[in-house]
């Protein structure tokens, strides 16, 4: 099954629901094949609850019923992209300009494949990564992965956003 297939089939679903589609994935291979689905809110003003994941799995489970695209029996798991979250769209980059990541991409740049850094910039479809006291000008579309690093800075930046709501 194609994933862009998926996506397209996915998306308006998760959208309509209020929620930014992050990653369509197929794990577990032939003995448990489930299709992760993960989903952010939309303005990013708030995590994503267990109730949000349940609203868009019912969605979802109901329009996969109807078009049945994969042959086979499966798992739905909808779920957050957590804090160290993948980066899966150019957005998602510049969004977090400033923050450390991993990447790994299908051909090598500069002789490398896997990089971590920071992201210093986006420039139109490339990614300014400061990595090893070195900058490397990836393009977005050579990325085969990539996602947050969970540093100090992070944690600290998330455990505050959580203590202003909980005030």
């Amino acid at each position: 099954m194609q994933k862009h297939y998926l996506e397209n089939l996915i998306e308006p679903i998760v959208t309509a629901q209020g929620f930014e589609l992050v990653r369509v994935m197929n794990t577990g291979g032939e003995t448990r094949p489930t299709l992760q689905v993960m989903i952010d809110v939309a303005d990013h003003s708030r995590d994503i609850t267990v109730d949000d994941c349940a609203a868009v799995s019912h969605a979802l489970s109901d329009m996969l019923d109807e078009k049945d695209p994969i042959e086979n029996q499966y798992s739905l798991e909808v779920s957050s992209p957590g804090l160290d979250r993948p980066l899966t769209k150019l957005e998602h980059f510049k969004r977090y300009v400033g923050y450390e990541i991993r990447l790994e991409t299908e051909e090598k740049i500069e002789n490398r494949k896997r990089f971590k850094g920071k992201i210093t910039d986006v420039a139109g479809e490339n990614i300014i990564l400061t990595a090893d006291e070195a900058q490397y000008t990836i393009p977005f579309a050579a990325v085969s992965k990539a996602k947050l690093v969970v540093t100090d800075e992070l944690w600290n930046e998330y455990m505050a956003a959580h203590e202003a709501v909980e005030l």
